[in-house]
């Protein structure tokens, strides 16, 4: 009997251990930027590692590291009404900072960064090798021009085909590009400081984009300009929107003129964008140019809007 005990009372504290170990590894656990702040970065540090970083050092890489002072005296060079939106998103100055010098690693480890070539034009090679491996189908062009067809004024498909393409083959090279930039964390080795992070997460979040995605609501967010053809366009649509789904999901407008910073957060490359958050705030889907209210009301009941 006793030595039942004895042994039932090792198994109980083996189990004791192991779950302090589990416990302890999870706590451990190595988080990334975009996984910690889904909505802080859509660029070159969504995947970077958040680390404890000795104290002043906000980003440290195989070869290069950046510190707060050099993030602030960015922020003093910029015109003033610009610094008020980048007080409150350093990170953002932070990620441009970085996304040459992690871009310009990435070259190096491949021919197009020779000793003869300056920098950006290593960087440069670097981005239109990855670009070049785009292809568009006829299907696509296709597709392009019927879910368009307000934008193009009605003009006949054969007419518009070869602009048609060249614009969808510029746009997936560009997706392309973003998206190898978005996931060099998985490629090299990136660490952010976890609690510089933080705070400035907490200050980035303060925007009606992102209140929204917090709300426990689907959202439809335009990004768009007044005086912008296809944007004016949206206008009376996302009025109609926003009463009739009033309480039940967000319809936001974002004048990007004067938004900037919120949406090159956002990767708004072009005018006008419609992006769709679930209600978890994760994106679902985003288009660009005059979107008709049917295709935005299927999305949103897509995101969970009743």
């Amino acid at each position: 009997m006793k030595r039942n005990i004895i042994v039932a009372g090792m198994a109980l504290l083996f189990l004791s251990v192991a779950a302090w170990a589990e416990e302890k590894q999870e706590k451990q656990k190595i988080l990334v930027v975009a996984a910690e702040y889904p909505s802080l970065t859509s660029g070159a540090l969504s995947k970077a590692k958040l680390a404890d970083l000795p104290e002043g050092v906000l980003l440290k890489t195989e070869d290069a590291e950046i510190k707060v002072e050099s993030i602030d005296e960015q922020l003093k060079q910029v015109p003033e009404e610009m610094r008020k939106q980048l007080e409150k998103n350093k990170f953002f100055l932070l990620e441009n900072a970085a996304t040459e010098q992690l871009l310009l690693l990435a070259a190096k480890k491949t021919d197009k960064a020779k000793e003869d070539v300056e920098p950006r034009g290593a960087i440069q090679a670097y981005l239109k090798d990855i670009a070049a491996r785009v292809e568009v189908s006829d299907e696509e062009v296709k597709s392009f021009y019927d879910e368009n067809k307000a934008m193009v004024g009605g003009v006949p498909f054969e007419q518009v085909k070869a602009q048609i393409k060249q614009h969808v083959l510029q746009q997936k090279q560009q997706e392309l590009v973003e998206e190898h930039i978005r996931t060099l964390g998985d490629r090299m080795d990136i660490q952010v400081s976890r609690v510089w992070t933080e705070a400035q997460a907490k200050l980035a979040m303060d925007t009606p984009v992102d209140k929204a995605r917090a709300s426990g609501k689907p959202s439809m967010i335009d990004f768009g300009a007044h005086g912008c053809g296809p944007c004016d366009m949206m206008t009376p649509i996302l009025a109609d929107m926003e009463n009739k789904y009033a309480g039940k999901a967000n319809v936001l407008f974002v004048p990007v003129r004067e938004e900037q910073i919120l949406g090159a957060r956002y990767g708004i490359r072009s005018i006008p964008v419609q992006v769709f958050f679930d209600k978890d705030g994760k994106e679902i889907f985003r288009h660009s140019g005059f979107f008709p209210q049917e295709e935005c009301e299927k999305w949103l009941k897509q995101a969970g809007g009743e």
